[in-house]
């Protein structure tokens, strides 16, 4: 007799069964039952339809909405508990999971949201019942929550994530390592397949949420773009700035991101001032970019008719470089066309002259030069650059760098900067600095 407590997963070659207290379900494997089919139909219509568009524009309009269906307050708190853990690093693929979970669940309730997989043929696995949620997430899901400005997400969607790709069904025994509101997303699928939880009384909530988490982004980038021009107005050079974004940086979380971001936008500025002739700023790449998948050489880099000339890859709290000096030696064997290649660090570079003759050997080889230097010396030499090159003057290289700086993290140069992690722990931070000074 089963154990009431019991909850647990059980695989086969060709099933897998979920035991919850004691109650059975089955999920067997393989191409998708017509009924699959049918039901995956329907929901593709519905948001080909604009279902999850038009229900996010009827909350802007009219926030209310967003409270027709009654919650209970456990259920309240499970969803506004997951769209606070959103960070800077974590979270934003569980949100956007959740949603598009309840979005099937309330087009088509028959539907097990736990079944994230379903497809015909023999490569590919898949339940006889499931649906494809990575094809959904793409095509309905990410595209209207980024157009929305609602959750920065991958432009590939988020259920190109691994830990939420297994082939297992999303219960409390689903293993993978999620970083975010794991214990209540999962909370969350219980409660409605259990019809505990009403899924498009949830969505609304959830949705709702993310716009109030965005109507008030929106007045802190105000508040903060407003505070950078007063700065900008009264600084005397390069020094008040870097100061600035050099504090900034250190009393941060993920500070090498922001590092990356502070050394892009200053290239912003001298691009305005036009130091760069026949080359282009590559726009900012998304954190953790692979770089062979995007051919990328470092995280800030000049183009001239496509190809990389000139590359610098931020290294926040790392000052010994020997593994990606050797790294960079094999990246050059894709990109000949490169003339500078270098690495910025947040202290005094270690250990320089052990690997002087390496440098060396890849400065001849591919006819480039490499160079490693503390941030403020890069900052420096960029100052240099742009009064050798155009004759820029130095308090306004540093006003263009400041306003670029805020406005990239702002979400204000999503062309150049598109930063899709939220950044309002950023700005708040930004904006406490830049209110003292």
């Amino acid at each position: 007799m089963p154990n009431n407590n019991d909850y647990y997963l059980k695989v086969f070659v060709d099933k897998s069964e979920l035991v919850r207290n004691g109650d059975l379900s089955t999920f067997y494997e393989g191409d998708m039952s017509e009924e699959a089919k049918a039901r995956y139909r329907t929901i593709e219509e519905k948001l080909e339809s604009g279902y999850l568009e038009d229900l996010i524009t009827s909350l802007r309009e009219n926030p209310e909405s967003g409270s027709v269906y009654e919650l209970d307050v456990q259920h309240k708190d499970l969803i506004k508990r997951m769209v606070d853990s959103v960070t800077s690093e974590i979270g934003r693929a569980i949100i956007g999971l959740s949603i598009l979970q309840l979005a099937v669940k309330s087009i088509v309730p028959e539907q097990s949201i736990r079944l994230h997989k379903g497809g015909g043929g023999t490569r590919n696995f898949s339940w006889k019942e499931g649906v494809s949620m990575r094809s959904l997430d793409k095509r309905y899901i990410t595209p209207i929550l980024r157009r929305h400005d609602l959750l920065h997400l991958n432009a590939d969607g988020f259920m190109m994530t691994r830990s939420l790709a297994e082939n297992y069904p999303y219960s409390k025994v689903y293993k993978a390592q999620l970083r975010g509101a794991r214990n209540q997303w999962l909370d969350l699928v219980e409660a409605v397949e259990d019809g505990n939880l009403e899924p498009l009384g949830a969505m609304k909530y959830l949705i709702s949420l993310l716009i109030n988490r965005a109507d008030d982004f929106k007045k802190l980038a105000s508040e903060s773009l407003k505070l950078s021009e007063e700065v900008v107005k009264h600084i005397s050079g390069k020094s008040g700035v870097l100061s600035i974004i050099e504090e900034h940086i250190s009393k941060s979380d993920y500070a090498a991101r922001l590092m990356e971001i502070s050394m892009h936008s200053l290239m912003q500025a001298l691009q305005e001032l036009k130091v760069f002739p026949g080359e282009e700023l590559k726009p900012l790449s998304q954190m953790r970019s692979a770089n062979k998948k995007h051919g990328n050489i470092g995280d800030v880099e000049l183009v001239e008719d496509s190809e990389i000339v000139e590359s610098w890859d931020a290294k926040f709290g790392k000052s010994y470089l020997r593994d990606e000096v050797e790294e960079l030696s094999e990246k050059l064997k894709r990109h000949e066309s490169v003339k500078v290649a270098g690495f910025v660090t947040d202290t005094d570079p270690q250990r320089l002259d052990e690997m002087k003759k390496r440098i060396s050997e890849i400065e001849e080889l591919h006819g480039l030069r490499i160079v490693i230097e503390r941030y403020s010396d890069w900052v420096n030499e960029q100052f240099d650059r742009a009064d050798k090159e155009v004759g820029a003057n130095e308090v306004d290289v540093a006003g263009r760098w400041l306003t670029a700086y805020t406005e990239s993290l702002a979400q204000k140069r999503r062309e150049i900067a598109p930063i899709d992690e939220p950044c309002e722990a950023w700005l708040n931070s930004l904006k406490n600095i830049l209110g003292k000074n």
